[in-house]
């Protein structure tokens, strides 16, 4: 086998280990946590059916890619809690470690191309990458309304620290966020986030 495809073949298989990383947040009707790759393909779909109330045009496609490609440093990094603030301390430098490992797997270029990617979704600089961070937001915060608050009881997370979460979502789509904000109030209103 050619060396390229070799190293693009051992890069799919490094990323089944997505599926292995199990996050904070539970699937709806209470299931059980859900894990990265879930998370990102589930984020991926709803940005290609909401793509209509992101704030700018965007390439769908590059937002779809960020979805799917933003945790894959989290193999190595392991998943780091929205709300755990000792945690996220020292995300960026665990990331920042993994991705170098986790994407020199492929070929230099798609190398280049895919820590393009993850720092493009990671700085928010871009349409694609803002309206991306809001399906990161929008994703959880669905699925914690649908378990009556469950994560966010469990952790004793209070709607400012929701709101300071989903502070982004706005960037990349105003519609989304007022959602959100009805969301997070009626959570509020029914006992299921703190004040």
């Amino acid at each position: 086998m050619e060396e390229r495809l070799k190293r693009q073949l051992d890069f799919a298989l490094e990323i089944d280990k997505e599926k292995n990383i199990f996050r904070q947040t539970h699937l709806s009707g209470h299931g059980r946590k859900e894990n990265d790759a879930e998370h990102a393909w589930h984020m991926a779909v709803m940005a290609y059916l909401l793509r209509e109330y992101s704030n700018e045009e965007i390439d769908i496609a590059r937002v779809m890619i960020l979805c799917l490609i933003h945790d894959i440093v989290e193999i190595e990094s392991g998943d780091t809690y929205a709300y755990d603030e000792e945690s996220l301390k020292s995300q960026k430098e665990r990331e920042d470690l993994a991705k170098e490992r986790i994407y020199s797997i492929l070929p230099d270029d798609q190398k280049q191309e895919f820590i393009s990617l993850f720092d493009e979704f990671e700085e928010n600089r871009t349409a694609e990458a803002r309206f991306a961070h809001a399906m990161d937001n929008l994703q959880p915060l669905l699925l914690n309304d649908s378990n009556k608050g469950g994560d966010w009881k469990e952790h004793q997370v209070t709607s400012k620290q929701v709101y300071g979460r989903h502070e982004k979502t706005k960037y990349g789509s105003e519609r989304l966020y007022h959602l959100s904000d009805e969301i997070i109030r009626e959570n509020i209103r029914k006992g299921n986030l703190r004040e």
